[in-house]
């Protein structure tokens, strides 16, 4: 059996290239709302980050999303997000850390 091919997207921010999985996804939805997507599954126009603050503010600091959503990102969004981006480092992390666990049972 082949095995399967792993996704990769590229960071916004450090643009580096990493499995689908070690990155976050900032989405704007067919509403226009901006937000954090953990899951990967929301529908809408997705950009991924990776899980370091420093990329957060390198993102912020380029104007990244704005590029990569296709709309101008206000600064109160950029703020809502960052404080959303602390927020969820630690459980994507630990999630992260869990599914490589899970990965190495086999």
């Amino acid at each position: 059996m082949k095995p399967r091919k792993i996704p990769q997207r590229k960071c916004v921010a450090c643009q580096e290239m990493m499995p689908k999985k070690e990155l976050i996804r900032i989405v704007r939805s067919p509403a226009g709302d901006i937000l954090i997507d953990l899951t990967g599954k929301k529908p809408g126009r997705g950009a991924y980050l990776c899980g370091k603050v420093g990329c957060f503010k390198l993102a912020k600091k380029s104007k990244a999303f704005e590029r990569a959503l296709k709309v101008p990102v206000s600064a109160d969004i950029y703020d809502r997000l960052e404080q959303d981006f602390i927020k969820v480092e630690d459980e994507f992390q630990a999630n992260k850390e869990f599914q490589g666990d899970d990965e190495d049972g086999g």
